[in-house]
């Protein structure tokens, strides 16, 4: 069994990485546009087109730490090459100099975002493919990314708070915002550097009777699209992700533009971070009682028609019965979607005993490296998305919108969301790697071993 002292460990990058891109998803696209004034669909361009960059530097990212060979560990030192750039290209986001055009400053924009996430992905893949390598237990695995994950809600709530002091600054002085938004990211920075140099020093990595991918990246790859669990776990990743993104990309627009209470957003959302985070205990105990896969099943319709109501907000005219609606919705998406950001890495990990059941390799990185990269395009996507609808719809920012405006906001925070949940629920319909097919897969594994 696994110490708690040695989860909580691994899970450290976890919180500063929470932190960070929880700024960037909520507010670094209203940032761009309110205070650098760059159009929504050209910020919706860039995150769309960093999420291709993505589909190069995941894998191979993934791939090449599983074929590391070095003594202080494959994992821990791509986790802590990583931190300084991650570290610097988060300061670049919030440093946008003065004087420069809008067609400059989306250049600028765009290298920070592509920056960031290339040295991002660099941390979080091969941590995220470590956790699969603490345990072989069918249900410990739960815990351990039950409390990464718990590690980045707290990250995330900081962040909130983070945004819910930049938008009050930005309501009352624009110039303010670009001041203080630099020392911010240099802390965030800090704190990356010193939380993922504490994992790597403090916890050990099992770097022996571990065997690798034997042929190049296309081959490892090549087996990742051959396993049908992979297929369908992947895809389901993405279309959920897409329908949770929609909270990050949509809550400050409405909350601005049709609540007219922009502060409420990030109390708003800590409730849905808070909430899915207490949950927690709960999915892990409900999982040993009904299995993984049933409980995600089912846990994905709920956070489908949780997220439903918050298109009534376009509708509700009183703004305490608003605020009043958002929070109960928040506390019941929260709660749902606890289930899936618990229980999936775990998941995950059951389909990477089933590749080594056929290949006779461990490919932790290249299957977590494309798991990141469903996480990393569901956002990208939301956010692209977001950037052209607003600008379809005719959004000016800063200034009262109009009621299709205010109607599309709500739609891709309520709508969006139910659609996409609700395929990703429909294709987990076809998974049935359960508790009774793992335990067949981890035995046949034991007794090659042996």
């Amino acid at each position: 069994m696994l110490k708690t002292r040695d989860m909580v460990l691994y899970s450290l990058p976890a919180a500063a990485a929470g932190y960070m891109l929880t700024l960037l998803g909520l507010y670094v696209m209203k940032y761009s546009t309110d205070v650098l004034l760059i159009a929504p669909a050209i910020m919706g361009t860039i995150f769309g087109l960093s999420r291709i960059w993505d589909a190069v530097t995941d894998p191979l990212v993934g791939y090449l730490s599983d074929k590391t060979r070095l003594n202080f560990g494959r994992r821990r030192s791509w986790i802590l090459v990583g931190a300084i750039p991650a570290a610097l290209a988060y300061y670049m986001l919030f440093a946008s100099p003065t004087d420069l055009s809008e067609v400059e400053s989306a250049i600028w924009m765009g290298v920070a975002v592509f920056a960031f996430y290339t040295a991002m992905t660099s941390i979080m893949v091969p941590q995220l493919s470590w956790g699969a390598e603490l345990s072989k237990d069918y249900f410990e695995r739960n815990k351990i990314y039950g409390i990464r994950q718990a590690a980045i809600v707290v990250g995330g709530i900081f962040g909130l708070l983070t945004v819910g002091w930049l938008t009050s600054v930005e309501t009352s002085d624009l110039n303010a915002v670009r001041e203080l938004a630099p020392s911010i990211a240099i802390y965030a920075g800090i704190a990356l550097i010193v939380l993922c140099t504490a994992t790597v020093l403090m916890l050990k990595e099992n770097t022996g009777q571990i065997q690798p991918p034997a042929r190049g990246i296309w081959g490892a790859g090549s087996d990742v699209g051959k396993n049908r669990y992979a297929r369908i776990l992947f895809a389901v990743t993405f279309i959920e992700n897409i329908g949770g993104a929609a909270i990050g990309a949509a809550a400050l627009y409405v909350a601005q533009y049709v609540m007219g209470m922009v502060e409420i957003a990030p109390y708003s959302i800590i409730t849905y971070m808070i909430t899915s985070t207490l949950a927690i205990p709960l999915w892990v105990r409900l999982a040993k009682r009904f299995g993984k896969v049933k409980l995600w099943f089912w846990a994905m319709i709920g956070t489908a028609f949780s997220f439903s109501g918050m298109f009534a907000l376009a509708f509700i005219e009183t703004t305490a019965v608003q605020v009043t609606w958002l929070m109960f919705l928040s506390v019941m998406c929260g709660f749902f979607a606890g289930c899936g950001n618990t229980i999936g890495p775990s998941v995950a990990s059951d389909v990477i005993d089933y590749d080594e059941l056929l290949t006779g390799e461990r490919k932790e990185g290249v299957y977590f490296a494309a798991w990141n990269f469903a996480l990393k395009s569901a956002s990208g996507v939301t956010l692209m998305f977001t950037g052209f609808v607003l600008s379809a719809a005719g959004f000016v920012p800063n200034e009262e919108q109009t009621r299709v405006v205010e109607l599309a906001m709500c739609a891709l925070l309520g709508l969006f969301p139910l659609a996409c949940y609700l395929i990703g629920a429909a294709l987990f319909t076809r998974f049935d790697l359960d508790e009774a097919a793992h335990a067949e897969i981890r035995a046949q594994l034991d007794a090659r071993a042996n």
